[in-house]
């Protein structure tokens, strides 16, 4: 079209110069008739050349176009017939019409008005699903499918070295990982260095023979930690072995009669040695805020799995630590010119009781302190507490609602949250985003999710309780402390609920603690009387206990019946009892609660890690009592086949996971 356009402007500049020179032939041959002669002899001449360069030229132009059109029409054919892309055509009722020598490879002799199915049995419904591209396996090779579907149409692109070469960049990605021996100080104090030396020889050995055999690049940075280098391809494989070589260490070192663990950091999915090295560690500082003997490996997007966690947590922090965060906590008390105090949402006896000691530590350091409660999430088991505490005059003015604790807010507050760590489960997320300054005080092994940027974290998942972690932050505040009975009670109330009256979980510190509260006025006779249930509940949970079966050896699961509401104290209770029976190492109770949304209490006497399992399902806590809660479309069914198969993938683990 352009080139007649051309042509046309061309002619018509022509016309426009022969009319212009005729005319000035005509004056010049009015004026002087031999002059104007000769000019229309040369005009003439000078018209008959124009005219045949003009024809020579279209004809030029019309040899380039049908050479052009005919190179052109042979390239398509050269591309649909020999072109290393498959066509082909297909009609309404998804029946092959036609397709390109390349594609027939693929296709039998006969293969007009087969279905697409026979080329990938899912061709037609991912087609009908409106993707515009679909991968399909031929001859063992990939290929991508570009889909036409006005045109009914498919191109077949062969993206099989694409493919690989993209899996060999990301199998030779650098991973890093930092190892660290968890309790190395602690266990080899006061050995002989002889017997010392011994041990880490026999340690770095046994870590040395595992890099060599997966090709990994180890070298110690200190006498507890190693950093090690490796290639994506080989965390592969460890994954696969599920990190066995904590379990070589472990056993092999309780041999010696002193056991040493490995928490294992490792960063990935990051070109960047740097942000690789932080990954690493703050993988590493994950793993050991979840009680070390496990790996924690995170990648760039955020994506964290854990591995490991087999071993109970013992007893590993220290009276030092506990007074140096006392200490600290005391100078952002004195720094604050108030304290807003909150646990988690349907706070427990062990939430109310730790808030209340942290009530106690702004009190004695002469700051005001406030503990948010909603009044519409009070369980019933702490119902009891909530009323003692509101015929306490002073204690009772002490307690607010969130909206309130909102008003309250300055930028000098000082926030306080007990027995959590995770921003969506406290009482009132507003607070955590308003208040620049967070503590976080919890004994629950640290998870994914996190409060950003806490001025001050004590976790410590070998504790009993939260309520146990305030009473010794109690102790060690340089003021002396004075308490009540019934702040007292409070606090020993929670160690004695979240240990089951010291049957688990507890360790020294634990009765050292409760052996404080007692000195300071606690009432062993009131928390039982907080602690006592109505028939009714009594009869409930006897009622969920009845829906229970064993699933797997040692495992028991208890479902309730579709249409009854059970409180989540009253499903952890059932966990509870349930965990009593005989040759029980492990119990689940799934219940909808009161709110809608399904609840799963877990819990196990050590050998089943129902962390893991809980976490799996979006949920956590500890190894030996977790929980978890699905949105409130999902059925009970659907949440018990959901735990069943976490259960199945842990066991088949090797409780590794």
């Amino acid at each position: 079209m352009p080139e007649l356009f051309s042509k046309r402007r061309y002619g018509l500049a022509v016309i426009a110069l022969l009319l212009f020179s005729v005319l000035l032939l005509g004056a010049l041959t009015y004026y002087q008739w031999r002059l104007g002669l000769a000019g229309l002899i040369l005009l003439v001449l000078l018209s008959l050349y124009v005219f045949r360069t003009q024809s020579v030229f279209e004809q030029d132009i019309e040899n380039y176009i049908q050479t052009l059109t005919h190179r052109v029409n042979k390239a398509g054919e050269e591309a649909v017939t020999k072109l290393p892309i498959g066509i082909l055509l297909y009609n309404e009722e998804k029946e092959i019409q036609w397709a390109n020598p390349y594609m027939r490879q693929f296709l039998p002799e006969e293969f007009l008005g087969e279905k697409i199915t026979m080329i990938d049995e899912n061709l037609i419904s991912r087609i009908e699903e409106g993707n515009e591209e679909i991968y399909v396996t031929l001859n063992e090779r990939q290929y991508v499918v570009h889909v036409k579907a006005v045109e009914r149409l498919l191109y077949f692109f062969d993206m099989t070295d694409t493919i690989e070469t993209k899996n060999l960049y990301e199998e030779e990605q650098t991973v890093i990982a930092i190892i660290y021996l968890d309790n190395y100080d602690d266990v080899t104090q006061g050995i002989p260095d002889q017997i010392r030396s011994k041990l880490m020889s026999h340690v770095t050995s046994l870590l040395n023979d595992w890099a060599s055999e997966h090709g990994v690049l180890l070298r110690s940075t200190a006498s507890d930690r190693f950093i090690a280098v490796m290639h994506q391809r080989t965390l592969r494989v460890l994954e696969e072995t599920r990190f066995d070589i904590l379990d070589k260490i472990r056993e092999t070192t309780e041999k010696e009669k002193v056991a040493i663990t490995l928490s294992i950091g490792i960063g990935c999915g990051e070109p960047s040695l740097q942000e690789l090295g932080a990954l690493a560690q703050s993988s590493l500082d994950l793993a050991l805020g979840r009680g070390g003997d496990q790996v924690a490996i995170k990648e760039a997007d955020g994506t964290i799995r854990f591995y490991g966690g087999k071993s109970n947590a013992v007893e590993k922090r220290t009276r030092v630590r506990a007074r140096v965060i006392s200490h600290a906590l005391r100078d952002f008390v004195l720094e604050s010119d108030q304290v807003i105090v909150m646990g988690h949402k349907n706070p427990d006896m062990d939430a109310i009781g730790a808030a209340i000691g942290v009530l106690k530590i702004a009190e004695v350091n002469d700051t005001d302190a406030y503990v948010v409660v909603d009044p519409k999430e009070i369980n019933p088991d702490v119902q009891k507490l909530m009323d003692e505490i509101e015929k306490h005059e002073y204690l009772w003015s002490q307690f607010i609602t969130p909206n309130e604790a909102l008003d309250h807010i300055t930028r000098q507050t000082l926030l306080v949250v007990v027995d959590t760590h995770k921003p969506s489960l406290v009482i009132e997320p507003k607070l955590v985003k308003a208040i620049d300054r967070v503590v976080v005080l919890d004994h629950h092994r640290r998870g994914e999710e996190f409060i950003k940027d806490p001025v001050l974290v004590y976790m410590e998942p070998y504790a009993s309780s939260t309520a146990e972690l305030v009473t010794e932050l109690l102790e060690y505040q340089p003021a002396p402390v004075k308490m009540d009975t019934l702040e007292a009670t409070a606090l020993l109330a929670g160690i004695i609920v979240d240990t089951k009256s010291f049957a688990i979980r507890t360790g020294s510190r634990t009765f050292d603690a409760a052996s404080f509260l007692k000195s300071h006025g606690a009432d062993t006779t009131l928390v039982q009387m907080l602690l006592k249930e109505d028939i009714e509940t009594y009869v409930k949970r006897s009622h969920l206990i009845a829906n229970s079966f064993i699933y797997r050896e040692g495992i028991a699961i208890g479902v309730a019946p579709e249409g009854e509401v059970y409180d989540q104290i009253l499903i952890a209770q059932a966990a509870d009892t349930l965990l009593t029976m005989d040759h029980v190492k492990g119990s689940f109770v799934i219940s909808r609660r009161g709110d809608g949304k399904i609840s799963i209490s877990a819990r196990s006497l050590g050998d089943v890690n129902v962390q893991v399992i809980m976490e799996m399902l979006g949920g956590g806590g500890h190894l030996t009592h977790a929980a978890t809660q699905f949105k409130e479309d999902v059925t009970l069914e659907e949440a018990e086949q959901e735990l069943k198969q976490a259960i199945d993938k842990y066991l088949e683990g090797g409780k590794q996971e």
